[in-house]
């Protein structure tokens, strides 16, 4: 057995269930070693699209993804998600192939250390027959406990090398380790601001999405009166609590802006406070009282200036400051009155707020086409969205059950990834209809995974909202008299492209055209079905205007 076969069988032993690919000879080997070692291997069309599908796949499933790469250009293809990965701390392992030490000559060498570096990613490699495999096994362990993008390089000469059988088993899974512990100290102040606070809010974050951290959330702002809100990427969290305020941010509805912005108190859990959460700084007053409980210390007050910032696991603190409150007997109404809980049941939701349809009957509003698709969709679905002008719609008018509904790869806000991010969710939720929803930008940027939903059998609507541009800088230059001729294209047939791959497809340009949606969902769906909807184009989202307003 050489190192590739027997490091695609430990990797197996280990856990992994799903890895994503585009297989060259440098990658040929360990791709089926891990087959033979009962993995499922997904080909997609493009690495970009493998790495997005893994990274979703990770996101959704709580598993370590895996991407396995050529040597060279199928790293650099891959880099744009490996980025994203990065800067999302998703748990992603990287089989990258790599040119051995003697080829110093070969095409194929590139600096994968620095290339992994400069995007955030950490890189490690294999460096004998003898380690091969304790380094994989490192190399995924790293990736699951500390939760890092991880880039292992393979030497064709050290895959190539017989692995001797004494150094073939591969080592125990990594344990679970318990959360970073807080300090009391900040255990009582936190418990003391919060019973302190008349107006308190919660903003949950990336941190807050791992096991029970939401339930421990809902409790303690139970108890001390705060009001529920999200990051944009930790969407459906707090779905069913009466007073939940959905995303807080560029999304966030005329309610929500309004009920955070006036808080006197807001607690930030796994969440950096960006300037997309805050509205460039905008929802967050200078005289509020802001915490901050984060895993990295070095995420603490880097957006918002803090009065405690505590480095600890957000499920860990948020227990352990609910249990200091049952030892005070204490509790506090804070934010949670009638009037407000009477609000946001009313004006809690996007669709709820009134708006003047600009549908024409050629041109479809996005958020009456948004709305209409909410209301025909089944609500056990995972909605993965793309970046664009567009994306505000699906992201708030589509609900979604809870935050395993929710699949939003906008870290590092590359259009062309929300197709490749919904297969790997779709693979990861089985049981729930996968939606994408792109604009025409990114639909077109990444349409060759269209071939990999049909292969794969993957019952997807895929909603592309199409106005024929790159709508974000249309409506950030085009008012200020700039020609738009390099972001405006000619009108593309999404539907026809559709077909060709094999989807069913439809073209809308009013709500009547979704008709051909209820038929696709009343039947066997073995096929996804992709809706080009002509939506109109006169100005740009609500959510991209306050963006430009921050600048």
């Amino acid at each position: 057995m050489n190192v590739a076969e027997a490091v695609g069988r430990a990797l197996a032993e280990l856990g992994v269930t799903h890895a994503f690919g585009v297989v060259g000879s440098g990658n040929f080997h360990v791709t089926n070693a891990l087959i033979a070692g009962g993995a499922r291997f997904v080909p997609t069309r493009h690495e970009a699209g493998a790495a997005t599908a893994a990274d979703a796949f990770a996101r959704m499933s709580g598993r370590v993804g895996v991407l396995s790469v050529h040597q060279g250009p199928g790293l650099t293809n891959a880099m744009t998600g490996i980025t994203e990965a990065a800067k999302s701390r998703t748990p992603l392992l990287v089989l990258a192939a790599d040119t051995a030490a003697g080829a110093v000559q070969s095409n194929f060498r590139i600096d994968q250390a620095g290339l992994a570096a400069a995007v955030g990613a950490t890189r490690l490699r294999l460096s004998s027959a003898d380690t091969a495999v304790a380094e994989a096994a490192a190399a995924y362990r790293l990736a699951a406990v500390e939760r890092r993008t991880v880039v292992l390089s393979l030497p064709l000469d050290v895959q190539a090398a017989d692995c001797p059988p004494a150094v073939r088993r591969a080592p125990a899974a990594p344990a679970v380790v318990a959360g970073l512990e807080p300090d009391p100290e900040a255990v009582s102040e936190l418990a003391d601001i919060l019973l302190a606070a008349r107006r308190p809010v919660f903003i949950a974050g990336r941190g807050a999405m791992l096991p029970g951290a939401g339930q421990v959330l809902d409790a303690l702002a139970d108890r001390c009166g705060a009001l529920l809100a999200t990051s944009a990427v930790a969407k459906g969290l707090f779905v069913g609590s009466p007073w939940d305020l959905d995303v807080s941010g560029g999304f966030a509805t005329p309610l929500a802006a309004e009920l955070i912005s006036t808080a006197d108190t807001v607690v930030a859990w796994g969440c950096t406070l960006s300037m997309w959460t805050t509205r460039h700084g905008h929802l967050i007053q200078p005289d509020t009282t802001v915490v901050q409980v984060d895993v990295e210390p070095e995420a603490l007050g880097a957006n918002q200036p803090v009065r405690l910032g505590v480095a600890a696991d957000v499920a860990v603190m948020a227990a352990e400051v609910l249990a200091e409150l049952d030892r005070r007997a204490a509790t506090a109404i804070g934010y949670r009155t009638p009037a407000v809980r009477d609000q946001i049941r009313q004006a809690g939701r996007w669709r709820d707020v009134p708006y003047p349809d600009s549908s024409d009957g050629t041109r479809i509003d996005p958020r009456t086409l948004t709305v209409a698709l909410d209301d025909l969709l089944p609500a056990e679905r995972v909605v993965a969205v793309d970046s664009g002008n567009f994306m505000g719609y699906p992201s708030m008018f589509l609900s979604v059950p809870d935050t395993g509904g929710f699949c939003f790869t906008q870290a590092f806000q590359s259009i062309g990834l929300g197709l490749a991010t919904a297969i790997g969710a779709a693979l990861a939720t089985p049981d729930r209809l996968p939606v994408a929803a792109l604009g025409d930008g990114g639909a077109l940027m990444g349409i060759a995974e269209l071939e990999t939903v049909v292969r794969l059998g993957l019952p997807m609507v895929v909603v592309v909202y199409n106005d024929a541009g790159y709508g974000a800088e249309v409506h950030h230059f085009g008012p200020d008299g700039f020609p738009l001729d390099t972001v405006v294209f000619p009108d593309t047939d999404l539907a026809a492209i559709g077909r060709g791959f094999g989807a069913d497809a439809v073209t809308v340009h009013a709500v009547a055209d979704l008709a051909a949606l209820t038929d696709w969902l009343a039947g066997p769906r073995d096929r996804p079905i992709v809706i080009d909807a002509k939506v109109t184009r006169d100005r740009g989202s609500w959510w991209l205007e306050e963006a430009f307003r921050g600048h």
